[in-house]
């Protein structure tokens, strides 16, 4: 059984800990429908992103100015719609045990404060003391600027974190920074990540005076 070794965790929260799946394809489908768009095609490109980076992949002539007024009717759009959004399976467990062994984590999310609110409350989940949202950033994962962010504002080398994340934009950012990568889910494992988990009952997090020790399987 692997054991990974690190002193903070830097948490994903859609696909990661939150399923909201449902709600991501209902939103950015119709979203592909008005522009005339596969929405298979948009679908394997926005898991990960800000909107407004994915919208820039996906119609590359457009304006940003434009993607940055279609993001924020798009984020509202998915703050209002809660339907189906659940916990990733044992995501209330693992979020429980890093609280209670005092183990330095964060919330490292594409999402903005309204949404990554929502979406927790309606999973049940509590939010980590710190959380790094749209808002904390100028650039969206694949880059590296959020979870940079979040090690440094724990005061944790980056290199001894370790990333939760399910997407392949966030794999890349979390490789980019410099650290381990656990992908969570059937997505995660196309995109390299050092271990792969089919959810978060496969981790069991041991932490001591040296750190947090994760026994994976």
């Amino acid at each position: 059984m692997p054991v990974l070794s690190a002193r903070a965790l830097l948490l994903d929260m859609d696909g990661t800990l939150v399923n909201s799946d449902a709600v991501v394809e209902r939103v950015w489908r119709r979203w592909a429908d008005r522009h005339g768009l596969d929405g298979d095609e948009v679908m394997g490109v926005v898991h990960g992103r800000q909107g407004y980076a994915s919208m820039a992949v996906l119609l590359p002539d457009r304006p940003m100015e434009q993607n940055h007024t279609d993001n924020a009717r798009m984020l509202a759009e998915e703050t209002a719609d809660l339907d189906g959004v659940v916990p990733v399976p044992g995501a209330p467990e693992f979020l429980a045990s890093l609280r209670a062994q005092g183990v330095p984590h964060a919330l490292v999310t594409s999402a903005d404060v309204a949404l990554s609110t929502a979406r927790m409350a309606a999973a049940g989940l509590e939010l980590p003391d710190l959380r790094i949202t749209a808002e904390s950033v100028g650039a969206s994962k694949p880059d590296p600027e959020g979870f940079l962010k979040g090690a440094a504002d724990l005061g944790v080398p980056a290199a001894e974190c370790v990333v939760f994340e399910d997407s392949g934009a966030g794999i890349a950012a979390g490789r980019a920074a410099g650290m381990r990568v656990v992908g969570v889910g059937a997505r995660a494992a196309a995109y390299g990540p050092d271990v792969v988990v089919r959810d978060l009952r496969e981790i069991r997090v041991e932490a001591g005076a040296d750190g947090v020790r994760l026994h994976i399987g």
